[in-house]
């Protein structure tokens, strides 16, 4: 996982690059006041993205972050555009930092980075396995079904120090966390591996073990690990990132989101995100106006 996992990015926003950028946005004027002076052009939504990065987004606009930008310009009568940068080192300096685009569409609160609006969703990492694996309703990585066996798990994530506490390591298979999403995908790669037998489970983030897993044939079995008792927070929310001086348009975006809960679920569950409420409780379609 890129930016959640936690897409934990460095973030060495100079101080002249910074001010440049202001300069920029300073110059755009608008009916809206201060948002004509945050954002680079009030007429477009700006998004920052990774090229190659499903289920998020790609540049083929196939990804439920796409999705959900696509729903947000209509309701902003704005023009969709895009500043793409692989989701690595230097993604936030290179693109929001830099004043290149306005928003990053999925961003982990708690993260300095930038600041988060509300979230969207609330999801967590979940197990991945085989129908009739009699693995499909393991819970937690303390299951003594578990012992023994090859569990692939992303090497970083918060799920390796829960694997490791509960002694999984030693026949765990693992996937590198920082990679050129232009080239690989670790989570591609595990589901491939457990498709084929070469692992007998696979631990990813949500979006993307619900993605690939709906993409399998037969599809795969999903439970969020919602019930570990050891070991770092496995749920997490998730909003959208700005840069820490757009008050302005953090509240409209929150607005949006509020206003658009329903149909932002919806995209989310057609692409198989495991969402949960706040007790921990799947989010179906039947209660897809809920807010994480």
């Amino acid at each position: 996982m890129r930016l959640v996992g936690r897409r934990l990015i460095l973030f060495a926003l100079a101080g002249i690059v910074c001010l440049a950028g202001r300069d920029v946005a300073r110059a755009q004027v608008n009916d809206q006041g201060e948002l004509s002076i945050e954002l680079i052009d009030p007429k477009v939504l700006r998004i920052c993205a990774d090229p190659r990065n499903l289920p998020f987004s790609n540049e083929k606009g196939e990804g439920f972050e796409n999705k959900i930008g696509e729903l947000l310009a209509e309701k902003l009568q704005k023009r969709l555009d895009y500043m793409f940068f692989p989701q690595a080192t230097g993604f936030v300096r290179m693109t929001l930092g830099s004043h290149r685009c306005d928003v990053i569409m999925g961003f982990p609160q708690g993260d300095e980075l930038a600041q988060a609006t509300n979230p969207y969703y609330r999801t967590a990492y979940a197990i991945v396995a085989k129908p009739g694996s009699g693995l499909e309703d393991v819970t937690t990585l303390e299951d003594e079904r578990l012992k023994g066996k090859h569990i692939g798990i992303v090497a970083g994530t918060p799920p390796a120090t829960n694997m490791a506490m509960a002694g999984l390591m030693g026949n765990a298979k693992p996937y590198p966390l920082m990679i050129d999403t232009r080239y690989d995908s670790s989570a591609e790669a595990m589901i491939g591996d457990l498709v084929k037998g070469e692992i007998d489970a696979g631990i990813l983030w949500g979006p993307m073990a619900g993605f690939y897993a709906k993409k399998s044939n037969p599809p795969l079995h999903v439970t969020p690990l919602v019930k570990e008792t050891t070991g770092p927070k496995l749920v997490y929310r998730i909003g959208m990132g700005v840069r820490s001086a757009d008050q302005a348009w953090k509240r409209q975006l929150n607005k949006l989101i509020q206003e658009n809960q329903p149909a932002i679920n919806k995209i989310l569950l057609d692409f198989g995100v495991p969402l949960l409420d706040e007790n921990n409780r799947p989010i179906g379609p039947e209660s897809a106006n809920k807010s994480p």
